[in-house]
């Protein structure tokens, strides 16, 4: 086998490893959903609305290595949707291969397929070894999040 690295979109027959990245991903935020949420957002990532999240994944010798789910919404900005990155992960011994990037590098490259001005995401201040990248190949904005209690 090769160690190639192949971007690609998600896949119906990839649910269980979809769904084993995704709990570790939620693990690392210290948060859970229930069996019903994995159910529908598999759905809408696989679906066709092109108001629903998407995603692409890290596939390396016939195992999936990371995940990226994003989402084109309206900006009141702009006449174009922008890009909302919302999930990238990558498992843990694939970490610092450039997965992460590679999976950023896809949603960069649909954006402009699909003529969106931006790409942006959020991550916790904590998470220093993603922000390393980030730092890389985006730029920090000053914006702070609030959101209802």
């Amino acid at each position: 086998m090769t160690d190639t690295l192949t971007i690609r979109a998600l896949r119906p027959e990839d649910r269980a490893e979809w769904s084993d990245m995704w709990r570790d991903y939620l693990a690392f935020y210290e948060t859970t959903v229930a069996d019903e949420i994995y159910d529908s957002t598999f759905a809408r990532l696989l679906g066709d609305d092109p108001h629903d999240f998407s995603c692409f994944v890290a596939e390396q010798n016939g195992r999936l290595v990371g995940l990226t789910h994003y989402l084109f919404h309206r900006h009141a900005w702009k006449v174009e949707s922008v890009c909302y990155l919302q999930d990238l992960f990558a498992r843990p011994k694939a970490r610092g291969t450039g997965v992460g990037r590679a999976l950023i590098q896809a949603v960069y490259d649909e954006a402009d397929r699909q003529g969106a001005p931006s790409v942006y995401w959020l991550t916790q201040d904590f998470n220093h070894t993603a922000r390393k990248l980030y730092d890389r190949i985006g730029k920090q904005t000053p914006f702070i999040r609030y959101q209802r209690p």
